[in-house]
Formats: C-alpha cells, sequence, structure tokens
C-alpha cells in the first residue's frame, strides 16, 4: 500500500500555513506566542482533510493545550488511517530571535508506521546516501565510527565533516573528533536541520553526532527513509520518562533503533521555512501576500522537490 499522491499537497498546505502564522512572531521575543502561531493553522488545516488522523510525534500530552499531543485525532475521521510526526515551529528560539532554519515540519505515515518516540532525549548518529547498510553503530565510538564511514566515502579522516550540537553534553564527543582532526560544524539548535545537513546533492556534513530530542529523531528517520539516509537512535531516559515511554509499548530501554525500526512503509514529509534555512526559504511578505517554500518528499512517488507557493493576506 502507498500514500494517495493526492494528499502531498494537502499536507504542504499544511506547514505552508502553519509556517505564515509563525512569521508573525520573528524576531518578537516570545517563543511560546511563536510556537502558538504555527500550531493553530497547523491543526486546522489538517481537520480539513478527509483522513483519520492520529498524532503519534507530538509536543505533549493531551493537557497541554494547544500543542498537538501524542493520540490526538485529527481529519474529518473519513478516510485512510494516518500515523502523524508534527513539529509545528522547530526552532522556536531561531524564530523569537529573528535568526535562520525555523520552519515548520509534519511527517506522514501509513497507519503503524512511525515509531511512537516518547518526548525523551535520543542519542543519535546520521549519516547520508549511498554508504553500506548498518554502517554505523552508536556503541562503536566515535573513533571507530568516524574510521568507518571516511573509508566508506573514501577520504581522509580529517576531510570528514561532523555537525555537533553545541552542549555540554557533547563535550566528549567534541574532544574525540578533535583529536582525530575532524572538521566540527557546532550547531545552536535545530536538531531536525542539523541532522538532515547530511543529505542532499552537496551535503555540508558527513554524520550529525549528537544527542537531540527523541520525536525529532523519528521526523529526521522519515525524511531520510525517502532520501536513502541513514539513522541510529538509542532513548536516553530518567526513571519517569521511562514510565511514559512504557505506556506508548517501549520496554527495551537498551535498545538501539535503525531507520527501518522508525519507519515503515511509505512516507509524505513536509518542511516549510520560516525563517530561510538550509531546507528552504524563509516566508517573504510581498504586501498583499506571503510566499512560502517548502521542501518535500513523497517516498513511493520519488518525489524529492523544492516547491515556492503564493497565498493572499
Amino acid at each position: 500500500m502507498s500514500i494517495d499522491k493526492k494528499f502531498l499537497n494537502l499536507f504542504i498546505n499544511v506547514t505552508e500555513k502553519a509556517a505564515i502564522g509563525a512569521y508573525k512572531f520573528i524576531g518578537k521575543k516570545d517563543k511560546i506566542a511563536a510556537d502558538k502561531g504555527a500550531v493553530d493553522p497547523m491543526r486546522r488545516e489538517l481537520n480539513k482533510i478527509n483522513m483519520e488522523g492520529t498524532v503519534v510525534i507530538g509536543e505533549g500530552e493531551m493537557d497541554e493545550a494547544p500543542m498537538l499531543y501524542i493520540g490526538e485525532k485529527l481529519g474529518t475521521l473519513n478516510g485512510p488511517q494516518f500515523d502523524i510526526a508534527v513539529d509545528p515551529l522547530e526552532g522556536t528560539t531561531f524564530t523569537a530571535n529573528g535568526q535562520p532554519n525555523a520552519f515548520s515540519v509534519l511527517a506522514i505515515s501509513e497507519k503503524g508506521g512511525l515509531l511512537s518516540a516518547p518526548d525523551t532525549y535520543m542519542e543519535k548518529i546520521v549519516i547520508g546516501s549511498n554508504l553500506p547498510r548498518n554502517l554505523m553503530d552508536i556503541d562503536y565510538g566515535v573513533e571507530k565510527n568516524i574510521k568507518l564511514l571516511a573509508d566508506a566515502k573514501k577520504k581522509k579522516v580529517s576531510e570528514i565533516q561532523a555537525c555537533v550540537l553545541k552542549r555540554d553534553r557533547h563535550n566528549n564527543i567534541i574532544k574525540e573528533l578533535n583529536k582525530m582532526n575532524v572538521n566540527i560544524n557546532y550547531i545552536t539548535d535545530g536538531d531536525i536541520a542539523g541532522a538532515l545537513s547530511v543529505i542532499g546533492k552537496t551535503p555540508k556534513n558527513d554524520i550529525y553526532y549528537s544527542t537531540g530530542g527523541g520525536p525529532e529523531g523519528v521526523i529526521v528517520a522519515a525524511a531520510l527513509s525517502c532520501y536513502g539516509g541513514q539513522i541510529q537512535g538509542k532513548l536516553v531516559m530518567d526513571e519517569e520518562e521511562k514510565a511514559r515511554a512504557r505506556k506508548l509499548g517501549i520496554t527495551d530501554f537498551d535498545r538501539k533503533y535503525n531507520i527501518d525500526d522508525m519507519v515503515k512503509g511509505d512516507v509524505i514529509f513536509c518542511a516549510t521555512g520560516v525563517t530561510s534555512g538550509d531546507l528552504a526559504k524563509g516566508v517573504k511578505d510581498l504586501g498583499n501576500e506571503y510566499e512560502v517554500n517548502t521542501f518535500s518528499l513523497h517516498k513511493s512517488q520519488n518525489i524529492i522537490n523544492s516547491v515556492t507557493n503564493i497565498y493572499n493576506k
């Protein structure tokens, strides 16, 4: 089974309306208002689609409205069943501060196609396409993984570009990379954009090596499944988070998840720029209209596209 191609444009419309909603809060220093500016139109547009959608990757629990919460039903409830992963505003800080790389993103699969990951940290390694399957393993450690990647890409270790989220928890990773003279591109936020910097015609990075959000890991996996990239992730949880994970059916807390564990079957992925970045250009105010740009993928249709649309105010 595959997702009807008519749904791609419907879901592009969803992220574009959400991006326009968040655009109005660029530089206003209010992350909560910016997030709500994206959440409300995203929910409204999803509820117009003839589908029975269930949020499996969301922003919180049911009592944390206005977030799109895990388990929330969306659509007219008359149509195909879909799993939905959403991040209405990836880069709330970027939006609030008027910085690049903020976007609205969602991924859609057939029912049961997306791992329902709890809102916890996930240790992850991400690499691009045209590489041997299962090349990387979190348990190998930084040095072995980098050497394997360099060999597979026929590069010197010193030519490898690694993207790392700048956090104290990554000091050991950074120390190992520096010891090997690997080039490091640091990012301050934007786990999804960082991870997806390893794909494309001319990828900025060879590997993303960081511990970021678990839900973001699944969204990344959805995009990678359309592109042929690879991800391995391992959830990092305290006891309270483990209790929440059990409710989602996760009981093996040492499990390493590869891309096929996170995403199964057909997938649609849409990311619309709020501020300009690597995935998409930001919203432009043309006076009476908004111009928006979306990076879109549809696995079964082999669609990898950047589309620009105009909306009246």
